[in-house]
């Protein structure tokens, strides 16, 4: 039996969550302190020729918390690079970074990476979605054709990071078409965390405001209870509120397992996240037989 610590975190290029100030050295605090065994990362600089402390990001990170690293190039400026980058704790067997870009002015890649947890071959996924529901869908359709072509339906999955799914419409053809599950929907019931209370969360706007001339989603928030759908039948939750990170509202980031034992799921909020980011991170803790 394996314990895996996994987060899914889009980590905004290494910028603050309002993008005035570098987060690298909080980052690397932050996710030392979370001692996780994959981290799926999002909207991670490999290159950046300006600023040689946003450069190589995920070879920084991995160095700092002592993990190997796989990187997958996506986006391509004059001076920049970003995509999505694999830190694991465990060896990384291969990786390979697929373009699933839908148009050009959305540069999207799939990044499948493999490593050995024991005596399991793992698949893992690192994706970052477009912001258009049609090209999403192709996206989606384009990983469910890798996975059926290239994993073997023994072996375990992870797919994790930013779906950008916030009328979440995915869940159900992941489930459906790769038996996958999302963590939350499956975590033990008092085990998992979504959002802080209320109260706190409008303390943390309420001084974003004093701080910043911002202006989130003009919407509440509220727990995630167990739904009643039709015929009276017990519905899982919803994915996690993640976006913006000071004040959750939308549902963009998800980690999905197949062949895993969900243990603990929680979204982190508070600092020092909302200040690193304008994601929260997720983190679940995952049991292989």
């Amino acid at each position: 039996m394996s314990i895996v610590r996994v987060v899914s975190y889009n980590i905004h290029k290494g910028m603050s969550a309002m993008g005035g100030r570098e987060s690298g050295q909080d980052l690397r605090l932050g996710l030392h302190g979370l001692r996780a065994d994959l981290a799926f990362l999002q909207e991670v600089q490999g290159r950046n020729d300006r600023r040689g402390t946003l450069n190589a990001q995920h070879e920084m990170l991995a160095a700092a918390l002592r993990l190997e690293a796989a990187y997958g190039r996506n986006a391509i400026r004059r001076d920049t690079d970003h995509g999505n980058a694999l830190l694991s704790r465990f060896p990384i067997l291969s990786h390979h970074n697929e373009d699933i870009s839908d148009h050009r002015m959305e540069q999207r890649g799939l990044l499948h990476a493999t490593v050995k947890v024991a005596d399991h071959e793992v698949h893992c996924f690192v994706v970052h979605l477009g912001l258009f529901a049609a090209g999403r869908s192709r996206q989606i359709e384009a990983l469910v054709n890798r996975i059926g072509s290239l994993v073997p339906s023994h072996c375990p999955i992870l797919i994790a990071g930013d779906f950008n799914d916030w009328t979440n419409v995915l869940s159900k053809v992941l489930v459906e078409r790769l038996g996958v599950h999302e963590v939350f929907a499956t975590a033990p019931r008092g085990q998992s965390t979504e959002l802080p209370r209320l109260r706190d969360s409008a303390r943390v706007l309420g001084q974003m405001l004093k701080d910043r001339n911002f202006s989130p989603l003009r919407q509440g928030i509220g727990a995630q209870p167990l739904r009643i759908g039709a015929g009276g039948t017990i519905q899982a939750p919803r994915p996690p509120r993640t976006f913006p990170a000071v004040f959750p509202w939308l549902r963009l980031d998800r980690i999905y397992q197949r062949g895993f034992s969900v243990r603990h799921a929680s979204v982190l909020h508070g600092r020092p996240w909302t200040r690193l980011s304008d994601h929260a991170p997720l983190l679940a803790e995952l049991e292989l037989p």
